[in-house]
């Protein structure tokens, strides 16, 4: 069964920095690509970086140049994102997610979701 977990979330002062990371597992062929969302309560999903299979990388306006979407290089089936300058507005549950993983026997696995990390940043 294929899982995204994610860790590193927690309390943060305001000008901060933090890294959180997804570890995808079970028995993983490819990914094709890896993204973290956010979301506040009472507010929609969005999307906040997104990584490809190819390494490129995108993300939202609000937080180009300040966060960074990465794969582990030793663990390809492990993202980071590195978090700095956060401000107050960047609290939300942190959520991993995957368009399309293959998995041993050729089955494909789509929209994955992990369970999120909850960040927290204080002013």
């Amino acid at each position: 069964q294929v899982q995204l977990v994610e860790s590193g979330g927690g309390l943060v002062q305001a000008g901060g920095s933090l890294t959180l990371s997804c570890v995808a597992s079970g028995n993983i062929l490819y990914i094709n690509s890896m993204a973290w969302y956010r979301q506040t309560p009472g507010e929609q999903r969005e999307l906040v970086a997104v990584i490809n299979a190819a390494d490129s990388t995108n993300y939202a306006d609000l937080v180009k140049g300040r966060f960074t979407i990465s794969r582990d290089n030793v663990a390809k089936n492990t993202v980071h994102l590195q978090m700095k300058s956060l401000k107050p507005e960047d609290a939300a549950v942190y959520y991993c997610y995957s368009d399309r993983i293959r998995v041993v026997g050729g089955h494909q696995v789509l929209d994955i979701w992990g369970r999120g990390t909850q960040v927290t940043v204080t002013s």
